[in-house]
């Protein structure tokens, strides 16, 4: 299992997670159903999709089925179908729970004000 940081794009996954969020990842590490997963979607008609994050809701005869968190945007399997093992790449770690991302906002908004008034200096 290796770890690495992925940078939300986008907003199928809101609003559990906004555009710019950073999570922590385990790549191998095995899916677990009702969690969010960095997955590779089919091919679109205009060529290669971006890797996304999407929850794993279940597994099936067919593969794991993923959803968008938001109900207005993004690509899920009610739109390319089931997902094969291969293409569930790593598991979110964190932050998981809203309270969770909250934090992680609040972190990210006191770095930004340090940093800008670091540059004032």
């Amino acid at each position: 299992m290796q770890l690495g940081f992925v940078v939300v794009r986008g907003r199928s996954m809101e609003p559990t997670y906004v555009d710019g969020d950073v999570l922590l990842a385990a790549y191998g590490a095995p899916p677990r159903v009702g969690d969010p997963h960095i997955v590779r979607l089919p091919d679109g008609p205009d060529g290669p999709r971006p890797i996304a994050v999407k929850r794993v809701t279940s597994r099936g005869s067919d593969g794991w089925w993923v959803e968008r968190d938001s109900t207005r945007e993004g690509v899920d399997s009610w739109l390319v179908g089931a997902l094969a093992d291969d293409a569930v790449l790593a598991r979110v770690l964190w932050p998981r729970k809203p309270r969770h991302v909250a934090a992680m906002r609040r972190c990210r908004t006191l770095v930004a004000t340090f940093r800008k008034k670091r540059e004032k200096r």
